[in-house]
């Protein structure tokens, strides 16, 4: 039986893989920043040697996009040193990784779906050492290593776009949200499900990146309209232009990632967003 090691169990994706381990039978290592840091080498190590680690799912990252520009050296170390941290020990130990990465990686400027191999020329610090961690990675190269992108992540865990749609749908009667940023959410459940399904089918000699969301595309005005619609909260959206809404970081104004590479590889059927909305809103006990 696998011995997984599940970094950032704390977040989103971890918490939605804590969740789907019991039909994913393996012995699972669920750490967070405070029972392991990924950033000490030396401690990942002792870590990864004591509990016989396998298989690591690298899901731990300095994911606060605005707080990153004033906060470089920590954004650095987690997205960027940790990854590359992982990368060595996994290259020594003949340990099979998955790290997840971003849509951010890319300047936002296509205008097509962005696929593997395109251009990557993150806008910000949190893209850049989301990119620095891919390069660490791609450069060490240790064996049956893959990198997922992803983007707009929600789940019914923690802090996320239709949380706060929800909770600000029902103090208020109006609100702008941004109509010229174009992409696809991803429901963490969805990923977390293809992680632990695809895990036994990863055999690459060099690191291969894979691109995932669910199917459809949309701004991020019409995914917060369909919250409300869905939960029936009387809460008038008025679509704004980013110019309207300035943030320390530069989002980039379309991110729709190309999954055809993920789907044939490994045979997998992605939901449509609004599916997997709805499965969310459910859970949380919102849909009407």
């Amino acid at each position: 039986m696998n011995n997984i090691l599940v970094t950032g169990s704390s977040g989103q994706l971890g918490n939605e893989i804590i969740e789907l381990s019991k039909e994913f039978p393996a012995n699972y290592f669920f750490t967070d920043r405070e029972s392991l840091d990924i950033t000490d080498k030396e401690q990942l190590s002792t870590y990864i040697q004591k509990n016989n680690i396998d298989t690591i799912i690298n899901c731990a990252a300095y994911t606060a996009v605005d707080k990153a520009e004033s906060d470089v050296e920590n954004a650095n170390k987690v997205n960027h040193l940790a990854t590359k941290y992982l990368a060595e020990l996994a290259k020594a130990n003949n340990i099979k990784l998955i790290h997840v990465s971003t849509d951010y990686v890319f300047d936002g400027k296509n205008f097509k779906p962005y696929t593997e191999d395109d251009n990557v020329s993150p806008n910000g610090v949190y893209g850049k050492t989301k990119l620095d961690g891919e390069i660490a990675l791609q450069e060490i190269n240790p064996k049956n290593s893959i990198i997922i992108r992803t983007s707009w992540v929600y789940s019914s865990y923690g802090a996320n776009f239709v949380k706060t749609m929800l909770r600000l749908g029902k103090e208020k009667e109006s609100l702008g949200v941004i109509f010229d940023q174009v992409g696809t959410p991803t429901y963490a459940k969805d990923l977390a499900k293809t992680i632990l399904e695809i895990l036994p089918k990863i055999d690459n000699e060099s690191v291969e990146i894979y691109h995932y969301s669910n199917e459809g595309v949309l701004s991020w005005y019409d995914f917060a309209k369909e919250i409300m619609r869905m939960a029936k909260l009387d809460c008038q959206i008025n679509p704004i232009e980013t110019k309207e809404y300035p943030t320390p970081a530069t989002r980039p104004h379309y991110s729709l990632l190309n999954k055809s590479k993920i789907k044939q590889t490994f045979n997998i059927n992605i939901p449509y967003w609004k599916d997997s909305l709805d499965e969310c809103l459910q859970k949380l006990g919102e849909r009407r």
